[in-house]
């Protein structure tokens, strides 16, 4: 008998080199402009980054600092590493650090790391600042605008500045905006050496839950836990119909339980997906298009969620295994919507999906590389147990380097533990820096009462109706979402959008994860769409009818926040298990006449009015009433059997 064919290493299918992969993601992400620095500088900043991963490891699993000191010193490394790694500009020498880096890279330990060294005196002085503080202050709030700049983009430090600026010129805002106005001193003192500026909540959630949780997701990256998701991927969905696109679904959701970054993920998964997708027949805009949005909803994906659920449960004081609870039936059906229009599409289409030969097998996979799923389950356990979410991290980060031992290819000796101690610190110097920045926003809001203001004045515009006020919410979410990292997002529209959405009495956390996903959803809303513009890069594809083409693909998603908004079930809060049946399949049953609706195709190819029609009752499924969620299930059920029943051989066999 001859010995069975070894499948093809799909993974090593990539027409784009690490180079070209590089300069894509560089040209939407701001974080991943960094310099690749060598010799001495190179080893300085390795050790400086492998020293910060290992100091919030270390208050991780044995103590954590007084609140204030552990964010002055993470935000000291971060903003350190900020200035020897990034650029001023995107034309700066991406191999070698300026002399004027060093000096405010100097600059930036003494004033950020006065806090750290000196906090037990001011809070004994109660915050009264000394002289030279309020310089100290100056060049800190100076230095963490700069930083944040290179390593985020333009618009977060200028919508600080902005915030700044009311503080000060308060005194001329019209009508209710109007406030006395405060000093330069005043304004330093609260931003700088109180609790409420810089140093805030955002920073706190930042130091602890959000760069252990990126330390773990480095560690299980460089072990090999990326690589075996995409196979483990292609082997359960590659050979269905469409494979290619459903293993995009099926990777991206998986890998983004551990990153937090659509644009990331994109290249991560997409570099090897979308040109599967390209080979089996998708059109490049439809392949960047499910490649964007696959990456995008692992922020929404428990356990990590990005970094909201840690926020979420910070702002809400409600545990964090309470957040991921509620974000799970939302993030199933975000995913049941693009992989139900993925099938539509490929049956559509009359699209294979690839040659079994060619996919590695589901039990090879378990076999050669599952225990890497030991350490996710590890996780996912001690929250269970009542862990805190960084001890469950850091527990996390030992059963990596623990089960890595287990299979050669996978085994984690010294040079590769500093190297994901050095990435896990690194991917958390972005969120580090969009903190301490929304740190001026939210510092502005509990020294003027800017949030409760703009709070009332939404539900003022609104007539006190909660549809529109919805809308705007939606809407403001967005356009700020087009400008903001993902984190920096949620923390503006929680200071002061969702305070709007309680106010008129909606359930508090439905408010916040209501602007949350819809924070995230601008990565795939043009007209600027940072996750579906990649995908494009990637595909070769036009990004403006990528964007598109993803904002059609997840067009259910978009409706699924108002769901939770009036159904709070779905969040499972108040649970009647039979209500929650009926919201369940009828958003399925939703989900399923959209993609039929707007690819045309059910069995059959459908008339205009057809389309128009079962378009219409499936957005029933998502109104908050029983009634036209039966009435839409039953239709969409109907037209099901009816179509299934009448089809012809309609199937047509050309490009997606």
């Amino acid at each position: 008998m001859e010995p069975k064919e070894k499948p093809v290493d799909l993974l090593s299918i990539d027409p784009m080199n690490d180079e070209k992969i590089q300069r894509l993601v560089e040209k939407y992400d701001a974080e991943s402009r960094y310099r690749r620095l060598t010799g001495l500088p190179g080893k300085l900043v390795t050790l400086l980054l492998a020293g910060m991963s290992l100091f919030h490891l270390y208050t991780a699993g044995i103590g954590i600092l007084p609140i204030t000191i552990q964010r002055a010193v993470h935000l000291t490394f971060a903003i350190v590493a900020v200035y020897l790694l990034y650029p001023m500009t995107q034309k700066g020498s991406k191999t070698q650090t300026p002399w004027y880096d060093w000096i405010l890279a100097a600059a930036s330990l003494v004033a950020v790391g006065y806090i750290a060294l000196f906090f037990n005196d001011i809070a004994r002085r109660g915050a009264e600042p000394i002289g030279y503080e309020l310089w100290l202050g100056a060049l800190a709030m100076v230095l963490v605008l700069e930083a944040g700049r290179r390593v985020v983009g333009n618009v977060l430090p200028v919508m600080s500045l902005l915030f700044l600026s009311y503080c000060y010129y308060g005194a001329y805002a019209p009508g209710m905006f109007q406030i006395r106005g405060y000093s330069v001193s005043r304004i330093i003192q609260h931003m700088y050496l109180t609790p409420e500026g810089i140093f805030g909540v955002a920073l706190g959630v930042s130091a602890t839950f959000v760069i252990t949780f990126i330390i773990f997701g480095a560690f299980l990256g460089k072990s090999g836990g990326a690589r075996f998701f995409n196979e483990l991927a292609l082997a359960l969905a590659g050979s269905r119909p469409g494979g290619p696109a459903k293993v995009a679904v099926v990777a991206s959701g998986l890998l983004g339980t551990i990153n937090g970054s659509s644009v990331a993920n994109v290249a991560t998964t997409g570099t090897f997906t979308i040109p599967l997708m390209k080979r089996v027949g998708y059109k490049p805009e439809y392949a960047g298009a499910v490649e964007a949005c696959a990456s995008t909803g692992g922020q929404l994906m428990p356990p990590i969620m990005g970094a909201g659920a840690f926020i979420m449960s910070e702002f809400l004081g409600m545990s964090y295994l309470r957040i991921a609870a509620a974000a799970a039936l939302p993030a199933v059906l975000y995913y049941t919507a693009i992989f139900v229009n993925v099938h539509v599409r490929a049956r559509k289409r009359g699209l294979r999906g690839l040659s079994k030969d060619e996919l590695p097998a589901a039990g090879q996979v378990l076999k050669q590389d599952g225990h890497l799923l030991i350490p996710v389950i590890a996780v996912i356990a001690a929250l269970l147990m009542k862990y805190t979410p960084i001890k469950a991290a850091f527990l996390g980060v030992l059963a990596v380097v623990v089960v890595s031992q287990f299979r050669a290819h996978t085994r984690m000796g010294f040079k590769a533990i500093v190297e994901a101690l050095e990435e896990g610190a690194r991917g958390g110097l972005g969120v580090a820096l969009a903190c301490a920045l929304v740190g001026f926003v939210v510092g502005t809001s509990t020294l003027t009462s800017l949030g409760l203001t703009l709070s009332n004045n939404i539900i003022e515009i609104s007539g006190g109706k909660l549809l529109p006020t919805l809308v705007m919410a939606m809407v403001a979410s967005l356009v700020l979402g087009m400008g903001l990292p993902t984190t920096a997002n949620y923390i503006v529209c929680s200071t002061i959008i969702a305070p709007a959405l309680i106010g008129m009495n909606v359930f508090p956390l439905a408010a916040h994860l209501f602007v949350f996903y819809f924070g995230i959803m601008a990565d795939l809303t043009p007209p600027v769409c940072l996750a579906a513009f990649t995908g494009a890069g990637i595909a070769g594809a036009n990004p403006a009818k990528t964007g598109f083409t993803a904002t059609k693909i997840a067009l259910a998603s978009y409706l699924l926040p108002y769901s939770f908004i009036y159904s709070p079930m779905i969040l499972l809060e108040n649970v009647v298990y039979l209500d929650l049946a009926v919201i369940l399949v009828a958003g399925v049953a939703g989900i399923l006449g959209l993609a039929a609706g707007l690819e045309g195709w059910m069995f059959r190819s459908l008339k205009p009015l057809e389309r128009v029609a079962i378009i219409l009752v499936s957005v029933g499924a998502f109104l908050p009433h029983d009634l036209p969620k039966l009435v839409a299930l039953g239709a969409v059920v109907a037209a099901f059997l009816f179509f299934r029943k009448t089809a012809g051989e309609e199937i047509q066999p050309e490009t997606a």
